[in-house]
């Protein structure tokens, strides 16, 4: 099973979270995705992207998480069925960098790394690119 993206335990203090609010965070990944290859984003299908301020377990260590059955492990997938998701975590982004530059670096690091397994790139194959 694919791995969702955490943070290491040992990096930056981070940033307050009212320094950057949800609307602000939410604009930072748009701005993330336009940035991403079209071969990338092209053949996203049936999929949503949420952020939320934190998981559900309240922890920080949590980036981001893919939330739907990777391309490759999809037998019968036609209409009517609900989209994938794939949530990226405002606070604990904010707790792994310590300015806004190396935010929106972490957004896009996350963005790969759960678009990766909306493709059936498992955490291994991640690492290998050095995405993970």
């Amino acid at each position: 099973m694919d791995e969702p993206h955490r943070l290491d335990d040992d990096g930056p203090s981070g940033i307050d979270p009212a320094a950057i609010s949800a609307e602000r965070f939410d604009e930072m990944v748009v701005d993330q995705l336009d940035l991403l290859p079209d071969d990338m984003v092209d053949g996203l299908d049936n999929i949503v992207f949420v952020t939320e301020d934190r998981p559900e377990d309240g922890s920080l260590d949590l980036l981001g998480l893919y939330d739907g059955v990777a391309l490759t492990e999809r037998g019968q997938y036609g209409f009517g069925e609900l989209p994938d998701r794939i949530i990226l975590y405002r606070e604990p982004h904010l707790a792994a960098v310590d300015d806004e530059e190396a935010l929106a670096d972490e957004i896009h690091v996350t963005l790969v790394h759960e678009i990766a397994h909306f493709y059936g790139i498992d955490d291994e194959q991640l690492h290998e690119l050095g995405w993970a």
